[in-house]
């Protein structure tokens, strides 16, 4: 078995980079890594706002390693899942839903045909979205892993408020602008960098992709994608069925995340009726999957854990 760290920059030669086309002909962009010889099991992982697929080979490698078929769709309207907005460097959604309905289609149709027991990851918007899609009942995976799930948005001034405010400035003229310039976060002091990930080889393997495929390249979100991530996330917040909810599921929580609410992942965890919530402390940035080895491989660690112990065909 080759070494993860041939993967970093380089698309494993068994799998596949192909688009999936939704209901309403929107294409997006899909990766898949089928499993070799008999499959012990196959994981969904739905990444962050702007994410590629690329900056996880690394990971990707390791569950393909231990028998996992690994699959992947970028979310609509970033990296190879086309735009909407003129502008390419935009993020842009309508509505959260409709990364729902995206979500659900695609699914159905790779649970129908995906070995089990299915396992859906999500990390940052992804992890509060394959989330949401649990709770409402649009997706029954066998487990569910969050990583620094964007439960709430990370502002100076609370939920409410930060809401209340980006529903004003973005009401104003174009709600498909940009909603900042650059970075990560209006007004960020700290680099790009320290807020994903303490490991700068790591942070320059996205930057290596980014620049060898310019084309997947998501800048800030649009004003319109801020107003329905405040609308979405304070809604799963509140949602009734979350208690109901039974899929079995880890949450990982880097507790000194500047980008997403952490306190509003741990004051949700408890309401699930079965997760477990692992805490990282200042060691951790957002991207807890892409830290330091230390921290990785914790990460990591549970991670496998929790798959050989709770994650069961359906």
């Amino acid at each position: 078995m080759a070494s993860p760290l041939l993967y970093r920059r380089a698309i494993p030669a068994a799998a596949r980079i192909t688009h999936w086309t939704a209901s309403d002909g929107w294409a997006l962009r899909r990766f898949d890594w089928p499993a070799e010889g008999t499959p012990r099991g196959s994981i969904l992982f739905q990444g962050g706002r702007g994410d590629i697929f690329e900056k996880y080979l690394e990971l990707f490698a390791h569950w393909h390693g231990q028998g996992w078929g690994v699959t992947w769709f970028d979310w609509r309207g970033q990296a190879g899942s086309g735009r909407l907005t003129p502008n390419p460097q935009v993020g842009d959604i309508d509505n959260f839903s409709t990364y729902i309905v995206d979500f659900k289609e695609f699914f159905d149709a790779w649970s129908a045909q995906a070995a089990a027991p299915q396992i859906v990851v999500g990390h940052s918007m992804g992890g509060h979205l394959v989330l949401r899609a649990a709770v409402e009942g649009v997706a029954k995976p066998d487990a569910l892993v969050l990583v620094a799930p964007m439960l709430g948005l990370k502002t100076g001034f609370g939920a409410a408020l930060g809401e209340r405010v980006a529903r004003l400035i973005g009401g104003i003229g174009n709600a498909m602008r940009p909603a900042w310039k650059g970075n990560e976060k209006p007004g960020a002091l700290d680099t790009r960098q320290s807020l994903l990930t303490h490991d700068a080889e790591r942070y320059a393997d996205e930057i290596w992709w980014q620049e060898t495929k310019p084309e997947i390249v998501t800048g800030p979100p649009s004003w319109r994608w801020v107003i329905e991530a405040f609308a979405s996330t304070r809604q799963l917040r509140a949602e009734s069925r979350l208690k109901a909810m039974r899929i079995p599921t880890l949450m990982l929580v880097p507790t000194a995340d500047e980008l997403v609410d952490a306190k509003a992942a741990i004051v949700l965890a408890p309401k699930l009726h079965d997760c477990r919530l692992l805490r990282f402390g200042k060691e951790a940035a957002h991207e807890v999957l892409r830290e330091v080895d230390s921290v990785r491989n914790r990460a990591i660690g549970e991670i496998d854990i929790f798959l050989a112990s709770r994650a069961q065909q359906g």
